[in-house]
């Protein structure tokens, strides 16, 4: 079952953060926990685990890109045939 990566509220006044690096691309496996992006906010840049383990089946959001706490910014499928799947829309 795939897992959404979503941008959490790491304080009290964050409402925004820019996905400054992605250290994984699409196809990529990651462990649960595993850096896989670094996000700026307007104060300290954090490093985003990943939620669980499984393939980096689709990056939503483009490494420069500044979105709202809670956004999806990727999806991770268990397996590379779900990867597959969601990269083809399916």
């Amino acid at each position: 079952m795939a897992v959404e990566v979503i941008l959490p509220k790491w304080g009290l006044t964050m409402e925004e953060g820019m996905v400054s690096e992605w250290r994984k691309q699409e196809g990529d496996a990651v462990a649960e926990d595993e850096i896989i992006a670094d996000v700026e906010t307007d104060k300290i840049t954090n490093e985003l685990p990943a939620p669980a383990s499984g393939i980096i089946a689709r990056i939503l959001v483009a490494a420069g890109e500044t979105v709202e706490v809670g956004t999806v910014l990727a999806v991770i499928a268990a397996d590379e045939a779900e990867a597959a799947r969601i990269q083809s829309g399916s």
